[in-house]
Formats: structure tokens, sequence, C-alpha cells
């Protein structure tokens, strides 16, 4: 067996293990379960697949996230691993191929969604595999109390029914207490080492700003820094395409990304962005997944996320480096508002849930009793145009539908070309010889994509298109009639989204949500965006609020907004706090020359206790809410 340090040289080209790596992959050699909680940036896929090289056979990689997998696939197969992904978006003879492979040994690390482990096909061959590891990746959605709960995580443990002594790490960026616990006993794990990287980020400056105007506040914020790397997140495509645009209008070097782009605009602005060619980066969530830039100065907030959770891997994507960083959060009083609302909309009443179940099902021409197992391209505008939906409601039905596991919703639908000759040379020779038009796209085919008679290959279309000189349409054509001679196999690109139907579609009368998806759900969604309010309005010192939220301790930072305004007043916020409520009833002026508080900060405190109800303000005049009996 290679040591794992020689493997960490070999093929990552890094000397030494970033904190907790080598502990961890220890862990895993020595048979152990594992959990590992690791913030963003501490190199989790490192844990699993240096021993996954050092052990002898199969890896099964078990991830939510289809880019995330794409990423890691590409990169490790650049390393000269072998490495292949499977999911609903991709047939069932490429599927077939790919499981066989890993049978085989023909494939190290099988990266698969949780909703495909429980398909017949992947259950059978796995039962036939000779695995020395399984992965579960993102491990925190296996929890009903994570911040992206999969029923179908669930399903993982079931594996080692078949495979009963492979060892199981189960990795996640952050968890608290209580969904550490619910991973090792969701998954089963056996007596698990667990490691836990410490969220506080030293070198990380966090700030929460309140702001009559965000939008100004982001172009000041960037324009005071030309040259310099940063991120600013917002919750929506359109607040996306707004803070780009007015970036752009005041001079900044800046890119756009959000789910709704072609893939290939989305890789494009990334590459510009990690190169250098970009500076700012306004994105979604979606943005940052395998994402690692040690350069980056700052991330913003322009909108903030609804669980801490999510703000906290998102700022935790500046300052990998090491080097002081800015995390700032800017919001305004009816960002509160928004983000109630947004807690309502995403849990539409349950009649509105089972109309879009049976919109769906006939839009897909899904007869009661059938669907289930079954893959169908899902076009999200056309069905809202045809049943008169709006796309934001389809959106959180699909999710609750999915947590109900009658379905599986996979917005990531894109997947370019792929092809395989199915025949040997001789026979595709007498091909070309019989149709001297398609003789050009084959040879190239041949040339520049080495294996594609063993297994299916991606392909670049504009490539293609550009050195045989001809349109998309008429590279198409050829591809289909090669396909349809039965000398290759075709998967044409799809950017459509998928849905796979883990039932058969029930009747209307047997329709129902289960409590744990609707009731509970909503209930826990609403005790993580107290957290977030908390956040906004705490007094305390920001990273010593973040740790205390992961279940840890600490000391201050000494630098967020919280703690620089204590240093420089000599006071504690608390006390500052009881300084300004025994100066009520008073106007802001009156406060600020009474209770001798700078004026930032007594705003601060007067939101924060308006926001707790704890004073109103009418015509200027700040009083208590508190009425004495």
């Amino acid at each position: 067996m290679q040591k794992p340090k020689e493997i960490l040289k070999k093929y990552w080209g890094f000397e030494n293990f970033r904190p907790l790596q080598e502990e961890i992959i220890e862990s895993v050699l020595y048979g152990h379960d594992t959990l590992a909680i690791l913030p963003t940036g501490g190199g989790k896929s490192i844990c699993f697949q240096v021993p996954g090289m050092a052990l002898e056979g199969l890896v099964v990689v078990v991830s939510p996230l289809i880019a995330l997998m794409e990423d890691q696939v590409q990169n490790l197969k650049r390393r000269g691993i072998k490495a292949e992904l499977i999911t609903s978006s991709m047939s069932y003879r490429e599927i077939d191929i790919i499981l066989d492979n890993a049978r085989f040994g023909g494939v190290k690390f099988l990266y698969t969604s949780p909703e495909r482990i429980r398909s017949k096909l992947f259950i059978e061959r796995f039962k036939l595999m000779s695995p020395r590891l399984i992965v579960v990746d993102e491990a925190h959605c296996i929890s009903e109390w994570g911040h992206d709960f999969r029923p179908s995580y669930r399903e993982i443990k079931k594996l080692r029914e078949f495979h009963p002594s492979i060892p199981m790490i189960a990795l996640t960026a952050s968890a608290t207490p209580k969904v550490r616990e619910d991973i090792i006993q969701s998954l089963e794990l056996k007596s698990p080492k667990t490691f836990i990287g410490g969220t506080k980020r030293e070198n990380i400056i966090y700030r929460v700003l309140p702001s009559e105007n965000k939008m100004q506040s982001v172009i000041n914020f960037s324009t005071r820094r030309p040259g310099v790397t940063g991120i600013v997140y917002c919750q929506t495509r359109k607040s996306v395409k707004d803070v780009t645009q007015q970036l752009r209008a005041a001079k900044v070097s800046v890119g756009m990304y959000h789910g709704g782009m072609k893939a290939e605009d989305r890789q494009k602005v990334l590459s510009m962005w990690m190169n250098g060619q970009l500076k700012v980066m306004v994105a979604t969530n979606a943005f940052g997944m395998g994402v690692d830039k040690p350069d980056v100065r700052y991330v913003l907030h322009y909108e903030m996320p609804s669980n801490i959770e999510a703000y906290y891997q998102e700022a935790g994507r500046a300052g990998r480096d090491g080097k002081d960083a800015a995390a700032f959060v800017y919001w305004e009083e009816k960002d509160i508002i928004r983000m109630r609302e947004q807690l309502q909309l995403k849990f539409p009443p349950v009649d509105k849930v089972k109309q879009i179940y049976t919109s769906v099902c006939n839009f897909l021409k899904i007869a009661v009793g059938a669907g289930s197992g079954e893959v169908y391209d899902f076009d999200l505008s056309k069905f809202c145009k045809a049943f008169d939906l709006k796309a934001s409601e389809v959106y959180y039905a699909l999710e609750l539908l999915q947590q109900n596991e009658l379905l599986n919703f996979s917005p990531e639908g894109f997947l370019p070309t792929r092809v395989q000759f199915v025949v040997g040379q001789n026979v595709l020779y007498n091909f070309q010889v019989a149709n001297p038009k398609i003789e050009p796209l084959i040879l190239l085919l041949i040339r520049s994509y080495p294996g594609i008679f063993d297994r299916f290959i991606r392909i670049d279309e504009v490539q293609l298109i550009r050195r045989l000189k001809i349109n998309k349409e008429e590279l198409r054509r050829q591809l289909s009639y090669m396909e349809e001679h039965g000398v290759a196999d075709v998967a044409l690109q799809s950017n459509l989204p998928k849905i796979t139907f883990l039932q058969e579609r029930l009747p209307d009368s047997y329709f129902s949500l289960k409590g744990e998806v609707y009731g509970q759900r909503k209930k826990i969604e609403q005790e993580k965006l107290d957290a977030v309010f908390e956040y906004l309005k705490t007094l305390d010192c920001r990273s010593e609020f973040i740790m205390r939220y992961f279940g840890e301790e600490g000391e201050k930072c000494g630098k967020c907004d919280n703690c620089m305004i204590e240093k420089k007043s000599g006071r504690t916020t608390e006390e500052m706090e009881q300084e300004i409520l025994m100066r009520l009833p008073s106007t802001l002026e009156e406060l600020i020359v009474k209770a001798n508080i700078e004026k930032t900060q007594v705003v601060k405190i007067l939101r924060r206790l308006m926001l707790n109800e704890i004073i109103d303000c009418e015509e200027g005049i700040y009083r208590s809410c508190q009425t004495e009996d």
C-alpha cells in the first residue's frame, strides 16, 4: 500500500496535508467509520480521495450536487485517475456500461446521487462489485435538522447490507451538534471516529452593516478597491443581474453567475474570474461549490441566505490564503419582511402542491400507476405557461414532492453530448466507405477521443463544428445517422432539468404530504431563519456567535463590527444598550449626546431593540414598548 503522503505528492503535488486531513485519512485506512466536519476550503475531498487511492478496489461516492460531482470527476481524470459519474440525465445504456466497468475494475471512483442508488439496476450491480469504501459527501443532507434535507440520503445505509464490512466516511462543511448526531444515527455508523475542524476563521472580519441603499453600499465598497478579487452573493437571479449591471456602470471588472445561465457561459465566466480577467463575481448560491480561489479578499452579501450554515459557507470563500479578508452583510429593514415572506412561499398550501403534482404528471403524460423509475426532461417555463403557474411556486412544490419521496427534481440538467462506437473498426471502416459525407466526422472522433470504442466519451460540439466547418444542425444530423445505422450510441446534449419519478403516479385521492415534510420542516426552517435574524441584530462578537451556533466555544475575535465598537467606546454593547434604554424617551440626536455613544452604534442598537419589539419610534421619538402594570 502506498503511503498517503506519497499519493498526495504524486497526484496532487502537495508536500503536506492540511489540518486534520492526515488523521482522517488514517482513520479510513484503519477501517473505521468516520465523520469529518471540515469548514469550506478545508480540503474534504482529499480526505477520501487519498485513502481511496491507497486502498485496492472501488470507492463509491454519494453526493447530491451534480455540478460538484462533475467537477471532482473531471479533476480526478486530469490526474490520470479513473473516475465516472452516473446521473438521471444519462441513458440506461450509459449507466449500464459504467456500472459494468466499475464491477470489473475499470473505475476507481464511482460518483452517484442518492436517488440513483435506489434503482434496481444499481443495487443488482453493486451486489456484484468489490467496493472498499463508501463516501457520503454533503452528509448534512441526511438530517431533517440540516439546511438541505434529502430523504433519499436515508437509503445510503442499505448499501452495507450487501457489503457489511466496508468502512464509511461521511463529510460536511458545517453541522450543529444535533445534525452530527442525526448523521451518525441515520447512517448507522459503527463507533465512528469523529473529526471536527474549528469553525473559527481567524483572518475573516465579519461585519453586518445596516444600509439605506444596499446597492450603493456595494458599489462604493467595490469601486474603492479596484483590482481586488471579491464575490457578491445574491438570493435571486434578478438581483444578480441588477447588481452586475450597476457595478458595470460603475466601471467595476465584474461577471455574473447563476443557475439559469448556459453551462458553457457559466464555465467561461468562472474561468475568467479564476485567472483574474474578472475581479468581482456576482452570484447566487449556485456559485462556489468546488471553487477554491485563495486570493478572494472580500465576500459581500447583498442579500442574506435563510440559514447560518449557508452564510458561513459562502463567507468562508474569502481569505483561503490565510490573509485578512472581509465578510460583510448589507441589509435594509425591508429585507426582514422579504425573508419572512420567502419562507411562507417555500411552503405553498397542500392543495396547491397536489395540483402541481397532478399537472406535472399530465404534462409528462404519465398515467395513474405508471412512471416509477422513469426519467423525464422537464421544460419549466413551458409547463408554467401551459398551466398558468408561477415558476417559484412550482419550484417549491417540486422540492416538497422530492422531500415526500414521490419524485426527484434536478435543476442541474446539463450534460454534454456523449458518443460511443459500438462496432469494431472493420465494420466502422465499411460504414465510412459507404457514407463518405460522414467519414470526416468519424475520423476526427477516433483521433480526438481515445477510448471512444470502449465507453461513452463526452465530445466538444463547438470544436467539432469548427474543425469540420459545418453547423450544429449538420453535426447532430450526422451523429443521429450513425446511431440509426447501429454503429454508435449517441446521447445528445440537453440543458433541461430532469424529473425522476421515485414512485408510480398516485391517484388524486391517495395524495398526501408527510407531516415531517410539511409541518416539521417548516418549523425547522423558521428556527433557522430566526437564527439569521438574531445574527443580524446581535451585539455580541460575530465570530463567537457563529461558533456558538455550531456548538463550539471561543473567544471574541476583536475585529468584527461589534468588537471594534466595544474597543472604541470602552463599554460592552450590553452596557451601551442599558444606557440608551435609561435615556428613553428621546430623539436620536439626544441619545447620541446623553449616552455619549457614536451615532452608528446608537442607530445599530436602536434597530436591534426595535426588531425585538423592546422599543418603538413615533415622529422621531424613541420610546419603550414595555408598559408598567
